[in-house]
């Protein structure tokens, strides 16, 4: 008996699901526990090939999942090719699991907030980072989606490695925010704690007053006079390392 025609179950699943677009976002989205119900190879033996390559660890997990379709039927699937040829959907976690790991205590690493982030682009590259220091979460306020296609795209399929939500300010989780301002403190003489709360404003207009105001330490990058600011993801990668370093 098979199961059921992956194009059928894809467009079933399709408008609830999150989009893994390409082989390295199924990668990590299988290594790190996500469900996937169906996935997608224009080439199966070559996909399964650069699992053989770059991920054996979930290669065999692949080779149970992925169908062969035509080009024309998977260009059909997705917004824009990857050129790997390769796409899946996954089950978007539970927001409540999300919001009770954000919430417990104590943390062992910092969640990363994103105030009000405008560019898809940079608050995928911020999940990438983020799961790659093994922070708690990336939350994000305003109105941008971090589930959206682009950031799971830029995000490499990375948020099923850590917790990714959107919240208003008022609902951040516990422990001590540490807001990035050019008139802060140089963070190179600031130790940041385990549960810190690290804020980062949007790529135009810096914090919110409202992130501002629950913002209990203001801390500054080190930046060479004259140099107006540092790309987002980049400012997240510096705070991360500095965290990671343990000590002031």
């Amino acid at each position: 008996m098979t199961g059921p025609d992956p194009v059928s179950l894809w467009h079933r699943l399709a408008d609830t699901s999150v989009l893994l677009d390409g082989f390295h976002a199924l990668k990590h989205a299988v290594r790190f526990g996500a469900d996937v119900p169906v996935a997608v190879a224009v080439d199966r033996g070559a996909a399964l090939a650069l699992a053989e390559e770059l991920a054996p660890d979930v290669r065999d997990t692949l080779d149970a999942l992925l169908t062969q379709v035509p080009e024309s039927t998977y260009a059909s699937l997705v917004p824009r090719p990857h050129p790997t040829a390769v796409a899946a959907l996954a089950v978007r976690p539970s927001r409540a699991a999300h919001l009770e790991k954000l919430a417990h205590t104590p943390r062992t690493a910092p969640v990363v907030v994103l105030d009000n982030p405008r560019n898809l682009g940079n608050a995928g590259a911020v999940i990438r980072l983020a799961a790659g220091f093994g922070a708690t979460g990336v939350v994000t306020t305003g109105t941008l989606d971090p589930w959206h296609p682009t950031v799971v795209r830029g995000g490499a399929g990375l948020h099923f490695a850590t917790v990714v939500e959107r919240l208003t300010v008022a609902e951040l989780p516990p422990g001590p925010v540490f807001a990035l301002d050019p008139e802060g403190d140089d963070i190179r003489g600031v130790k940041l704690p385990d549960d810190a709360v690290l804020a980062f404003g949007s790529e135009r207009s810096g914090l919110s007053p409202e992130l501002r105001a629950r913002a209990g330490h203001l801390v500054a990058l080190p930046m060479r006079p004259q140099v107006s600011s540092y790309n987002l993801a980049t400012s997240v990668a510096m705070t991360l390392y500095h965290w990671s370093l343990g000590g002031s």
